[in-house]
């Protein structure tokens, strides 16, 4: 007859152990379910959007401070110009005097009264006498232009040296822009390559995200204007990304809309920034093709607003100029030029 064994109890710590070991095992599963790299790819593909919002407020903080230089080298060149005239003028001044007291030196050697004793004919000394007393009178008067157009050169000079500071300031903010610029978008540029291929492009369709049940149709443009620098827009489109650029072979984002609206002759700021005020303000659900869209509470990046919930805009580095949608990000502001 054959015998059975009974299996003997567990332990308690033999129950606990096999518990543990329960959990680990699905611990293991779970985990092999989702790629190991998943939370460091994430963790990348923040980095990057991080690193370019950055860079794209270092752009525009460089694109004010070139603005800001440019403006100031007009301004000096106007100066110079304005200062060279003024010298002229005090040369001018100076052999007009030169002349007036040569004519005096050699018509007052002797005493008046003695002259006049002397002289064969008195009614042509005191003709001569009062010429001289006139030209003394105009040598006075000379002699306060000269000092009124000395000062003011002075003056002009001093103030074309505190714009030359303040030319030379700019300078220096916007190379410290630019480093900043191009370092993060340098880190940028490595960390995007070194996500595989599909996480780049889930990366870039992430971006282009966004809702456009926000805005109605948006109808026709709200201007003549408008409508041209919606059609300068478009031509753009496929243009690569240039920082600090404003066309036409290539843009930064406020480049691009600045750009566009020149072709219809209207000048808008160099910024982001700046061309939110360069118009009336619309509420978003009123935008209209050619309104200017804001976005972030900085109004560090903007865009077209070309009707259906889309825009036209320069992205980023590396991606050219594109349709996107409207809410791609938080919108601060509309504004119709």
């Amino acid at each position: 007859m054959g015998s059975h064994r009974r299996t003997a109890p567990s332990s308690g710590s033999e129950r606990s152990t096999a518990l543990a070991l329960g959990l680990l095992s699905a611990a293991a599963t779970a985990l092999g379910a989702v790629p190991a790299t998943a939370v460091p790819q994430e963790d990348t593909r923040a980095e990057v959007d991080r690193l370019y919002r950055e860079a794209e407020k270092a752009t525009e903080a460089y694109n004010a401070a070139d603005e800001r230089a440019d403006a100031l080298r007009r301004e000096i060149a106007d100066a110079q110009d304005a200062i060279a005239r003024k010298q002229q003028r005090v040369n001018t001044m100076r052999e007009t005097l030169g002349s007036l007291a040569g004519s005096q030196y050699r018509s007052g050697g002797l005493d008046p009264a003695l002259a006049l004793l002397l002289s064969e004919d008195p009614e042509d000394y005191l003709r001569k006498a009062s010429v001289l007393d006139r030209l003394g009178v105009h040598q006075a008067a000379e002699l306060r232009k000269l000092r009124g157009t000395l000062r003011s050169l002075s003056q002009d000079r001093a103030e074309a040296g505190k714009r030359l500071g303040a030319l030379e300031r700019s300078r220096k903010a916007a190379a410290t822009h630019k480093r900043t610029v191009e370092h993060k978008l340098a880190e940028a540029r490595r960390l995007l390559g070194s996500l595989p291929a599909g996480e780049r492009a889930a990366w870039d369709r992430a971006s282009r995200s966004g809702r456009t049940d926000v805005l109605g149709p948006g109808g026709a443009p709200a201007s003549g204007r408008a409508a041209a620098a919606v059609a300068a827009a478009r031509s753009a489109l496929g243009k690569p990304y240039v920082w600090g650029a404003n066309g036409p072979s290539g843009f930064d984002c406020s480049g691009l809309t600045q750009w566009a609206y020149a072709q219809a002759g209207v000048a808008l700021p160099r910024t982001s920034q700046a061309q939110r005020y360069a118009g009336r303000q619309v509420p978003l659900s009123e935008a209209r093709p050619g309104d200017l869209v804001l976005y972030r509470s900085d109004a560090s990046h903007v865009g077209m607003y070309m009707g259906n919930g889309q825009v036209i805009h320069a992205p980023y580095p590396g991606a050219p100029v594109r349709y996107d949608p409207v809410g791609m990000m938080p919108v601060s502001s509309v504004t119709r030029v």
